[in-house]
């Protein structure tokens, strides 16, 4: 179920048993004590099921509305070990901007808790060479479970150039 490069490939809403170096955890504590948006960049990978992207806008068109921590940006699928590569791209511009005034921005991303999706593009933001990336395990659930409130979610919008 792992790729040769260590990504998990196939169950992904299962117990993630390792950490995803050479990205860091961040514990609920700590990502509560952070300001989505302002103290920090929150990127949900949770895939977009059932969801249909233009691959010339980038426009998702959605089956169902998808709830995540205000503040933070949806980038659907790209998780996956295989991620699309416009996607993946997509995603490590929208940290480049966000870094090119505060180049030690803390990125922290999430999907579900016990999901691999969110390991994985911890995993792989770090290996490409990001620092400050932190895998938030308790994802979207334990953000609510804690008290805070959800807000309904855009996927970000990633087309061909």
């Amino acid at each position: 179920m792992f790729d040769t490069a260590g990504y998990r490939t196939a169950r992904y809403r299962a117990p993630v048993d390792r950490l995803p170096t050479p990205a860091a955890a961040i514990t609920l504590e700590a990502a509560l004590r952070l300001r989505p948006g302002v103290d920090a960049l929150f990127i949900d990978v949770l895939p977009a099921e059932g969801g249909v992207r233009d691959p010339l806008t980038g426009k998702w068109t959605l089956v169902a509305q998808h709830e995540t921590i205000p503040g933070a940006a949806w980038h659907p699928e790209t998780g996956r070990a295989n991620a699309d590569a416009v996607l993946w791209q997509g995603l490590r511009n929208a940290v480049k901007a966000a870094r090119s005034n505060r180049p030690a921005l803390p990125v922290v991303v999430f999907c579900r808790n016990d999901c691999w999706m969110s390991w994985n593009a911890a995993r792989r933001l770090a290996s490409d060479g990001f620092g400050e990336v932190y895998w938030f395990a308790e994802g979207i659930e334990g953000w609510h479970e804690a008290g805070r409130g959800l807000v309904r979610a855009d996927p970000v919008a990633i087309g061909r150039k």
